[in-house]
């Protein structure tokens, strides 16, 4: 690596602007447009070394100048923010509704979308915030960020920490605000100077009647108090993308059913007791108006009573030995919450089957009388039923949620909400079996010669509680990064990083002063510390030269 020495002595990083000892700009330097010294000092960074700057010649080096570029940054998030916006046109897949007739992304949005919808499928935005070219657009902002900081705060902090009082004078002379002073300044002037500085909080340096007042610096450091908590930020959104931090998944449990709670390997149980349903009275005249309109009953509130068990280690195979550690009611807005799980009540679904009998009786018998009779059980059928006068009754087909389409008869859901089948009757002594289709106001015979009919004889319901599990540990991240950000936004925001330089010469004084924002503020803190003197007051070059 190349070293430029200074004539103050000072050995420079190659690329460095401004020397980090004394501030002359080093000559020819590629970074400085013409060295043009009319031209006010560009203080960005203080004229230090930037690795993004300086090497350009191995991949690595093109990489790190690609990715410490604002301009990249700025477009790796405007990305990302018109992904967002396109993927919230359409419902992401987790929205779609439960009455629609295909909960299959990829039959439902060209079905109800068209060809928007099944460009919108194909290119991942029904599942965006999980898809991996969104995950990467995320990681390449946390990159952008991490290097963009590295870049500026090393040289940044380097160049700060090792800044002198004594400067060169080509250094004063080019700040932005700029007096010189040519009459005698005497040493009581510049003593009330100090003094002046000091009770506005300044801190002094003085190196040989060089004079370097300074405040403020640790604004300096809120962008990158910002960028910290945009990437703890960025890493939570990451993590929230693992089922080890996040879980957020959708249940259906039946009254009296008991099963393990999805996602938790097994650990807890979870028991309906009861679910209870609460409509507004249509007698309420307050309320007359939404129902009208609405046209059906409105929920005033559904609940359900329910038991959590958490599982003890049991010998494997066997039946796990069960400890009740929660027995509440989950309503809306009124969640539970366990073992870092949180239970919310999300939906509901009423009068589902839950089993039903059948009889079967002879086609020619007028009276209809039963020769035997099965009960089906409708969340798990058994394939076949050997009945007690030796019929056996095999479960061909079985239609949960039957619907008709194009034809073909289909289960909409898995959920027993119209249950159909298709059944094989065979009679006593025989091999032969007789089809037959039956359902809620359907029982066909498929060959029309059946000897043997069945029938539904009587069935029980019961109600079903949608409930959404929910694990997150990503929420102290976001809140930890959004306090971080703030407090970077507060430190950039309302703190200015001041300094002053007096420099002598001759009888009198070169004075110079620099600050990231608030020219008019330092002005002012000028002002007062040289009033009373005959330090002459600092003029705005930048606003002279236009």
């Amino acid at each position: 690596m190349n070293k430029i020495k200074c004539e103050c002595g000072h050995v420079n990083p190659e690329g460095t602007v401004l020397c980090e000892a004394c501030g002359k700009p080093i000559e020819g330097n590629q970074h400085i447009e013409g060295n043009d010294k009319k031209k006010l000092l560009n203080m960005r960074y203080d004229g230090s070394a930037r690795r993004s700057l300086t090497y350009r010649k191995s991949p690595i080096d093109k990489i790190w100048a690609f990715f410490s570029s604002v301009k990249v940054g700025i477009w790796l998030i405007v990305l990302t923010l018109i992904a967002s916006a396109v993927g919230s046109i359409l419902p992401q897949e987790m929205y779609i509704p439960a009455d629609a007739p295909s909960r299959d992304p990829a039959v439902f949005y060209e079905d109800r979308y068209g060809i928007f919808g099944l460009i919108f499928y194909q290119l991942g935005f029904h599942n965006l915030y999980s898809s991996w070219w969104y995950m990467i657009l995320i990681a390449l902002i946390g990159v952008s960020l991490v290097i963009c900081s590295i870049d500026r705060y090393v040289p940044l902090r380097r160049a700060l920490k090792m800044q002198k009082a004594k400067r060169h004078e080509t250094f004063i002379n080019r700040q932005r605000l700029y007096s010189e002073t040519e009459e005698a300044v005497t040493d009581e002037d510049i003593e009330k100077v100090k003094e002046n500085l000091r009770s506005q909080r300044y801190k002094i340096r003085d190196e040989d009647g060089h004079i370097l007042a300074e405040k403020g610096r640790f604004s300096r450091w809120g962008p990158y108090v910002n960028h910290i908590g945009l990437i703890i930020i960025l890493l939570a959104a990451l993590l929230r993308m693992t089922p080890l931090f996040y879980l957020d998944d959708y249940v259906w449990v039946r009254e009296g059913e008991q099963i393990v709670i999805p996602g938790t390997d097994g650990e807890y149980y979870i028991k309906n007791k009861k679910f209870t349903l609460e409509t507004y009275d249509e007698s309420d005249e307050k309320f007359q108006a939404s129902l009208d309109k609405q046209g059906e009953e409105i929920a005033k509130n559904y609940q359900t009573d329910v038991v959590v068990y958490q599982a003890q280690e049991t010998v494997p195979g066997a039946e796990p030995k069960l400890d009740k550690i929660l027995e509440d009611d989950i309503r809306m807005n009124h969640p539970i919450k366990f073992g870092g799980f949180t239970l919310y009540q999300a939906g509901y679904q009423l009068d589902e089957f839950t089993d039903m009998s059948f009889k079967i009786y002879n086609t020619a018998d007028d009276d209809e009388k039963e020769l035997d009779a099965f009960t089906i059980d409708l969340s798990s059928p058994e394939p076949e039923y050997k009945l007690d006068n030796g019929f056996k009754v095999v479960v061909d087909q079985y239609y949960p949620d039957y619907v008709l389409e194009d034809g073909e008869p289909r289960s909409e859901t898995k959920y027993p909400r119209n249950p159909a089948f298709v059944l094989f009757i065979y009679p006593p002594d025989s091999d032969e079996a007789e089809v037959s289709f039956i359902g809620i106001g359907k029982n066909i015979d498929a060959t029309g010669e059946n000897k043997y009919k069945v029938g539904i004889q009587d069935f029980n319901m019961h109600d079903v509680s949608g409930l959404t599990v929910r694990r997150d540990y990503t929420l102290p991240f976001f809140g930890v990064g959004a306090a971080i950000f703030m407090i970077g936004v507060i430190q950039g925001m309302y703190w200015q990083h001041r300094r002053i330089w007096i420099h002598p010469k001759g009888k009198g004084v070169l004075l110079g002063a620099h600050t990231n924002k608030n020219w008019f503020g330092v002005s002012k803190d000028i002002e007062k510390a040289i009033s009373g003197t005959t330090i002459k007051m600092v003029d705005d070059q930048q606003e002279l030269n236009k």
